[in-house]
């Protein structure tokens, strides 16, 4: 599932008339960079949940095999939103993205997907050390013990990417929350992971990002 219902309230005026995932970035929709490292694992479906612009989003996703989950009237949140998409996903484990994110260096897909073991793990998270994140001034957001289990603190920045059991997504009773309750629950019993991207990661959440963004495409210095 991708994500893509935001406002891009931080992208000031690049989102007045459209979502942030059709935001420009290196000539092509900041989304369709997540969505080909997506269809590359060849999943059995692929999700675009909408609610901003939702009719842009449509229009974008047209001719393609990608369902769409509306989100009306308010947003769901991260949680929420795949909740709500579960008809949509089937059964099993989810993978998840932010869809604000550019990647250079090995699918992140891919990488999961070679390393999730459903026997131990409740969701895995793609994580990115602070020394590979380009113009990300934050502390980081979990550190990895020897095992991969993820502890919250600073240390490693959540990439925006994971795979996840969905059982629960069901225990939440509110309509409209976030995915961290579920890691929550996890964490607790001591089935949240986490695995370190070994390449570059641009988190574009604002006008500057998009430009650190496209000189990464483009393999200059950042």
């Amino acid at each position: 599932m991708l994500f893509a219902a935001g406002f891009g309230t931080r992208m000031r005026h690049l989102t007045k008339d459209r979502p942030k995932p059709l935001v420009a970035v290196g000539g092509k929709a900041l989304m369709d960079h997540t969505l080909s490292l997506a269809q590359a694992i060849n999943p059995s479906r692929i999700v675009v949940n909408s609610h901003y612009h939702a009719d842009q989003i449509v229009t974008h996703l047209t001719g393609t095999n990608v369902a769409i989950s509306h989100e009306s009237p308010g947003i769901l949140e991260t949680g929420g939103g795949v909740r709500n998409a579960l008809p949509l996903l089937g059964d099993g484990p989810v993978f998840t993205a932010n869809t604000d994110a550019i990647w250079q260096g090995p699918n992140p897909f891919e990488m999961l997907k070679k390393a999730w073991r459903p026997e131990d793990m409740g969701a895995l998270l793609m994580c990115v050390p602070r020394d590979n994140a380009v113009g990300h001034t934050g502390t980081g957001d979990f550190t990895l013990d020897a095992d991969g289990r993820l502890t919250r603190g600073p240390g490693q920045i959540y990439g925006g990417i994971q795979i996840m059991k969905t059982q629960g997504l069901h225990s939440i009773d509110q309509a409209a929350f976030s995915l961290n309750m579920v890691w929550n629950d996890m964490h607790a019993s001591g089935t949240l992971f986490g695995l370190s991207y070994p390449g570059k990661w641009c988190d574009v959440g604002s006008p500057e990002g998009v430009l650190l963004a496209e000189k990464l495409l483009e393999g200059g210095d950042v």
